[in-house]
This record gives C-alpha cells, structure tokens and sequence, in this order.
C-alpha cells in the first residue's frame, strides 16, 4: 500500500476526522500502528494517541483535558469515496424523477450506471414508495455503519468447523474449499478464505479464537506489508548444471521423478533439515542432520533418502546455490541423479519446496533448534503434511498419488 506522500485533505476539524478514519480502517484491517501512521505520513506518537487515548494538562491554568481512544469517526459527505452515490446525486435522481425522465437517461446524466440508479431508488426509497433524497441518503448512511456481525459469528456450525481445522493446522484456504464438500447444499455457510483471515485480524468482528491465528502458517496476527526478498551473499562456485540445462520435461509437472531440495535453518543456522520435495505429487522427504559438517551430511542423506526409490522416480534434484551442495559430484556419482542449480536470488524456480518449507516452519518455527529432532518426529511430521489435502491435487493427497507412481513404477 503506498505511502500518502501529499496528502491533500482540507484544513481543520474536517482533515483530522478523515486522517482518524483512515487510521481506525488500516487498524481493523490488521497494520499495527507503527505501519498504519507511515501509511498515513503521521507521528507514531498521535497515533498511540489516538488508539490508547491522552491526558493533557494545559500549562497555564492548570487544567487537565482527557481525550478518550478513538473507536469511530462519523462519516461526512465530503469523504465518501466516488463509488458511493452523494446527496447531491440523489437529489439529482428526485428531481428527475419528478420530471418523469427515465432511469437511463438519469444514469446517462449523472454518469452512472443505470443498475446503479435501479438499485438505488429500490433500495432506498420511502415506505410511502416515492423517492426521497434526504430520506435515501440517511437509509444508505445507516446500511454503511460498521462493524457488522460476520458471517462466521452468526453460524455455531460453521465457527466450530473452521476453528476445529484450523487446530489441525489447516490454511483458510483449504478449509474454505471443505466448507463446500461439507455442506455442499447450505450455501449460506459457504465462506471464501479472506473471510476466514478477517474474523482472525480484525478486532470486533467476532467469530474465531484470537488465539488461533498461532494457527496460521506465518503466526502472525496481522498483515504484514510486502517487502523485498532478503538477498543471500553465498552463492554455489564451481562447475555445475544451471537450471536452464534442465530437459524441458522437467518444467512439466505431469512427469514424475523430478524434486526440488532445501535447507531450513534453525537459531543462528547452527541446525538445519533438508527437505526434498517430489514436483508432480508434492510428496515429501525429511533429512536429519545433526551434526556440523553439512556438506557430507547432506550428501550422505540425500542418498540414503532417493537411493532407495526406483530409477523412473528420481531423475533430477534441483537445488540453490548453498555451499551445502558442494559434495553434489558425488552424490550424483552415488545415485545417477544429476543436481540442477537455480539461478542467484531466485527462489521461484524451486516453487513447490519453497511452499513445502512454508508449510514446515508451523512444525518447526524460525529461530528454535532444529538438532533436538530426530529422524522419527521428521518421519512423522512427513507423513501428516504428505497425508494432507492440496488444492493443486484437485485435494488429493501428496501419499495417495505418490502410491500411485509406486504402484507404476514398483
């Protein structure tokens, strides 16, 4: 969202009272208030000011002024947004309506559509049934107040089915499509993602634990605005295969044999997992690394790990350019699986680990020791993310369809 750099409100009471609604709108929306007040071009200090309420003691009487929190700003006319109609145009409608003009050609005069002025004048019109401007505009202010109870807050049933996956770890995403496989006839209980997101982040709309945002794969409980990628300054030296040397069929994801590898780290990468990740069925593998020389620990788990399968499910590896790979001769050696190296500070040419090692840091958050898991927790912590529901599977599992390539290629 881009900083209002000039902001061109109108002086007095009027500009404050819009800065302030503008601050409460990025504050339910889940900025905090460092976030919200660079937005807006004002001091974090007014901010807490707004948001917690101040005291004030004038210097020179003595007196003590008490401004209480900021929880609403009454809306004016001279700030809604353009895609709401204004008094102005409704008492352009009456008019002309009186006249006996037609709807479209009072659409084509204000220019609007003529759904628009349609909608309007059934939506808004008095109990008497003639239009009235003042009237309409007060109804449209009303239909407008915030916050409303959500969708969510208002159905047990659906609250606890979403709560319920979201304990198990699932994303707002996924549980909005197995709302639709789960009621696939009460539509009304039907709720996208976003709706989910928002009775998580957003103060007074009700509806979810505030606890559960834990839940979520980043752990936070707000939004967090877009930043650049952190550039690494390692880089892979030496002779290798780049990416673009890969065979065309490996950007096809309908063939098999074809994973894409990692390291997560842990606190102050002293400890670290290699994940490899199978392209076609999104399947799963963990490797324990426990001790210092991370070279020839991965090598000997990346053999331990692939070496096993057939040679139709493992083709290629394709990997970044950590020093960690710096034995991959040898392991290609080993296996007969050549190593692709991504090209520097890309990380969407390794798409589907880089989403796999999302999903991981819920089971192993950043910043903790990764040496204390074994090879058990990271077979079992495999097996529940290879046991769950994708999207790009048509929501299949990643150990259903890799099942079905070992029951191709035995």
């Amino acid at each position: 969202m881009a900083i209002d750099r000039k902001r061109q409100l109108k002086p007095g009471p009027a500009g404050k009272t819009a800065e302030r609604a503008r601050y409460i709108q990025l504050m339910n929306q889940g900025f905090n208030n460092a976030e919200s007040c660079r937005m807006l071009g004002i001091g974090r200090k007014t901010g807490s000011k707004w948001r917690n309420g101040y005291r004030y003691k004038d210097p020179k009487t003595g007196r003590v002024y008490t401004y209480p929190a900021i929880t609403a700003v009454r809306e004016q006319s001279d700030f809604i947004s353009a895609r709401y109609l204004s008094e102005d145009e409704r008492i352009t409608i009456a008019d002309r309506l009186r006249s006996g003009q037609s709807q479209r050609s009072i659409a084509a005069e204000l220019g609007r559509s003529p759904s628009t002025i349609s909608r309007e004048i059934r939506r808004n019109r008095h109990t008497t049934g003639h239009y009235r401007p003042h009237y309409a505009e007060k109804k449209a202010r009303l239909s407008r107040q915030r916050p409303r109870t959500g969708k969510i807050a208002q159905s047990p049933k659906l609250k606890k089915f979403i709560q319920d996956r979201l304990d198990r770890w699932w994303s707002p995403a996924l549980i909005s499509r197995q709302i639709k496989k789960a009621f696939p006839h009460l539509p009304r209980l039907h709720v996208v993602h976003e709706t989910i997101y928002q009775a998580l982040y957003i103060r007074g709309r009700g509806g979810l634990r505030r606890e559960l945002v834990k839940c979520l794969r980043t752990g936070r409980d707000r939004r967090k605005p877009n930043r650049s990628i952190a550039r690494r300054s390692s880089r892979f030296a030496g002779e290798v295969l780049m990416i673009s040397d890969r065979p065309q069929e490996a950007s096809d994801r309908s063939v098999p044999g074809l994973w894409e590898g990692d390291l997560i780290m842990g606190t102050q990468n002293r400890s670290a997992i290699a994940t490899l990740v199978e392209r076609s069925t999104r399947y799963l593998l963990l490797v324990h690394m426990p001790g210092n020389n991370r070279a020839e620990e991965l090598r000997d788990g990346l053999i331990k790990a692939l070496d096993p399968l057939p040679a139709a499910l493992r083709k290629s590896l394709t990997w970044d350019q950590g020093s960690e790979m710096a034995k991959h001769a040898e392991f290609t050696a080993a296996t007969g699986v050549p190593v692709y190296f991504c090209d520097p500070h890309s990380p969407w040419q390794r798409g589907t680990n880089e989403n796999t090692n999302g999903l991981l840091r819920q089971y192993f958050p950043k910043f903790t020791d990764l040496s204390g898991y074994g090879p058990q927790h990271l077979a079992k912590v495999a097996a529940h993310l290879n046991n769950r529901p994708r999207l790009t599977l048509n929501d299949d599992t990643p150990a259903e369809r890799f099942a079905r390539l070992l029951n191709i290629h035995p």
